[in-house]
């Protein structure tokens, strides 16, 4: 079955076009490197929760958009070896296509499907 990779960032919404830029280039570098699909999303109804909520894991801030996205891979195997060849192409370096967010406030994980509907 396939594996995938999910995260939730706080991205401040002014940086929404350099978000979708940076995006754009990973997505380009994740299916290269083998992803079967890369799915970035912009939140418009992400409610603050009294428990917990994509809000909450994030810290989020006034000014900020909670983005959600997901990779889909054929095997964790593939994984592995597209998320090392991804940490080491030129192309993710900060000074060419910098992160417009905060990377430590970003949650994500990689799962093993267990229902693909």
């Amino acid at each position: 079955m396939s594996y995938v990779d999910g995260f939730i960032a706080a991205v401040p919404t002014a940086n929404r076009e350099q978000y979708i830029k940076h995006a754009k280039v990973a997505a380009s570098i994740f299916k290269e490197n083998g992803a079967l699909s890369v799915v970035e999303c912009w939140g418009e109804d992400v409610p603050e929760g009294k428990v917990t909520s994509f809000p909450m894991s994030v810290k989020l801030k006034d000014g900020e958009t909670v983005a959600f996205g997901w990779i889909i891979w054929p095997d964790k195997d593939t994984r592995n070896a597209g998320m090392d060849k991804m940490m080491q192409d030129p192309r993710m370096k900060p000074d060419v296509n910098p992160m417009p967010f905060d990377g430590q406030r970003m949650v994500y994980g990689g799962f093993e499907v267990l229902l693909q509907a």
